[in-house]
């Protein structure tokens, strides 16, 4: 099968290249860039000399030679793209933000500053978490003409960290906190100052803080999660988000600590208490490590027939380092001291997982490969 990929030279198109050329369903590629056109991709990417050989050309002739075809552009860009790989019953996987909203249009064009051109290929699209929308990328897969809007990485951190308490019925009322902090490579490969070595090295900042576009696709995913459980069949408005993204000094990598109020009969019923001379909290009881425990397991069993979800043993914790360079989602389990709020940990590589791996996992479902195909890299620890 020949894959082309349109926007081949940056970050995220060329750990596309990277992880399809190892896939046994792939035997070529056409891979397309507008501001490199002509040039080679093993110059770009001295990485790939020896192993891939390919000149970028146009997007058009990327379409016509391939049998699916990935997009890594800016948001906004990709729809004619799109129209035109719909139009040959080419497969579309889009890892911009154009078609991770449905048919919302106000939300999209709220937070990214665009509209829809095309509006009628939301017709064939689906949101592209497996997780989350497998069956439904199946049944679109099965029509023929389907476009993937690929999640974005912090989402798909935050959704995945936070999936089994949302559609069991763990998670209760109020406003779920998501803290993040990524890797640089997720600003992109074009240099800017916020990712300039003196700027970003030995520190971590927050930035866009309450205002982060990723903000209302991890809303939307949270509200789909919840109302999986019988409490939410009726709720039309899923629960509150706060969103703060940081900016790590690492290349790969997220890091989330989801914080999630507990439903009042997820709630141990002998909680800490506190110091009755200074308020200090005490540390968790028995009861509150067994209720983490419990918690645990309602999320082994929900992640059990999931590839690249591993929900981690009492005493570990979610870490990026153990998921560099691999498709992997890492969770970890814990609970505030006084038993009331959830901590889920999840860790992803954002280029990955988080961008390029999903979409070769989405790309394995439309095609009936194995799921795992070019994503069987064991993670690199250091």
């Amino acid at each position: 099968m020949i894959v082309g990929i349109i926007g081949a030279t940056g970050y995220a198109g060329a750990e596309l290249v990277r992880l399809l050329a190892g896939h046994p369903g792939v035997s070529g590629f056409a891979l397309a860039s507008v501001s490199h056109e002509g040039d080679r991709i093993e110059h770009i990417y001295p990485n790939f000399l020896g192993k891939i050989e390919a000149t970028l050309v146009k997007p058009e002739e990327a379409i016509s030679r391939s049998q699916v075809v990935f997009a890594a552009l800016p948001s906004g860009v990709g729809e004619p793209f799109a129209k035109a790989c719909i139009e040959k019953s080419i497969p579309f996987i889009d890892l911009s933000a154009d078609f991770r909203f449905d048919d919302d249009e106000e939300t999209f064009a709220a937070w990214y500053g665009k509209s829809f051109v095309y509006n009628e290929l939301r017709n064939y699209s689906v949101y592209g978490l497996p997780e989350l929308n497998r069956s439904r990328i199946k049944e679109l897969a099965s029509a023929k003409k389907l476009i993937i809007g690929n999640p974005g990485c912090y989402p798909t951190g935050a959704s995945l960290g936070a999936f089994p308490a949302l559609a069991k019925g763990i998670a209760g009322p109020g406003t779920i906190i998501v803290d993040s902090a990524s890797g640089i490579t997720g600003g992109g490969r074009d240099p800017s100052r916020s990712f300039h070595y003196p700027e970003c090295a030995d520190s971590l900042a927050p930035y866009k803080v309450g205002a982060h576009r990723h903000t209302p696709e991890i809303a939307r995913n949270f509200q789909a999660m919840a109302a999986m459980a019988a409490r939410a069949v009726s709720v039309q408005q899923g629960p509150a988000v706060i969103f703060t993204p940081h900016l790590a000094p690492m290349n790969r990598g997220i890091l989330s600590t989801i914080y999630i109020p507990l439903a009042e009969e997820w709630r141990p019923k002998e909680r800490s208490g506190a110091s009755r001379l200074s308020g200090a909290p005490r540390p968790p009881t028995k009861e509150i490590e067994e209720k983490a425990g419990e918690i645990r397991r309602v999320y082994e069993d929900f992640y059990k027939d999931e590839p690249f979800v591993r929900v981690l043993p009492a005493g570990v914790i979610a870490a990026s380092g153990r998921v560099r360079q691999s498709n992997f989602c890492d969770i970890s389990i814990h609970l505030d001291q006084a038993g009331t709020t959830l901590l889920a940990v999840s860790a992803i590589d954002n280029m990955v997982k988080g961008a390029a791996g999903q979409a070769v996992q989405n790309m394995n479902i439309i095609f009936g490969f194995d799921e795992t195909d070019g994503l069987k890299t064991i993670p690199a620890l250091f």
